[in-house]
């Protein structure tokens, strides 16, 4: 039933393209950082602020879409918001990846940040496989389920993390700035991406 309303009207259409091609799009973004994480490149920042901005650039055409009538009224709200709930998630990968190019993590804390980051990576590929499913009307349950595992697991190293984190020796207050707001946008990643996936439990029961 979801899956026919969207094939309806060019509007439709290009929304559901747009929402589709966002949300791999922050997949795409996740493993950048996760890789970023792992190899210890810094130069991969700056592709993950390229796809911030060409994520920007889809959410300005999906609210557009939106503002001009696509869907049915009782749709576009949640729609809207889950769109929003992407260009956050995205927001706090590129902070992520832009702290983190100044940034010597210091080894007692760059598994945990690695793990985190890995996770957050594989919640992003499940949340394009809960958006898919979702189109087709499928059930969600299962999805979900691994999301708010995921997002558990990333809970736990948190905690973990962050005790660690007192311990580290900082040269002056920028450093520990920067430190601690890489932290704390790394470890938000996998909230926001879990919030997405209620959303999408909003829409999906808006149409049952």
């Amino acid at each position: 039933m979801f899956k026919a309303l969207f094939s309806h009207g060019k509007k439709e259409r290009r929304t559901l393209e747009n929402l589709r091609k966002h949300v791999k799009l922050l997949s795409s973004a996740c493993d950048v950082l996760r890789r970023a994480l792992e190899t210890e490149d810094r130069g991969l920042a700056v592709t993950v602020i390229d796809m911030e901005r060409e994520g920007d650039a889809i959410r300005r055409e999906i609210m557009a879409n939106i503002h001009e009538g696509a869907f049915l009224p009782y749709l576009r709200p949640n729609l809207y918001r889950f769109a929003e709930i992407i260009d956050e998630v995205f927001d706090l990968v590129e902070d992520a990846a832009r702290y983190y190019e100044d940034l010597e993590l210091h080894e007692t804390l760059r598994e945990d940040c690695r793990r985190i980051a890995v996770l957050s990576s594989e919640m992003s590929e499940m949340l394009c496989l809960t958006f898919e499913t979702m189109l087709e009307g499928g059930d969600l349950r299962e999805k979900t389920l691994a999301l708010r595992i995921y997002e558990k697991k990333v809970d736990d190293i948190k905690f973990e993390l962050l005790r660690k984190l007192k311990g580290v020796q900082v040269k002056d207050f920028w450093e520990g700035k920067t430190l601690s707001d890489f932290v704390d946008s790394l470890v938000r990643v996998s909230d926001v991406i879990e919030d997405a996936s209620d959303a999408l439990d909003i829409i999906h029961v808006s149409m049952g």
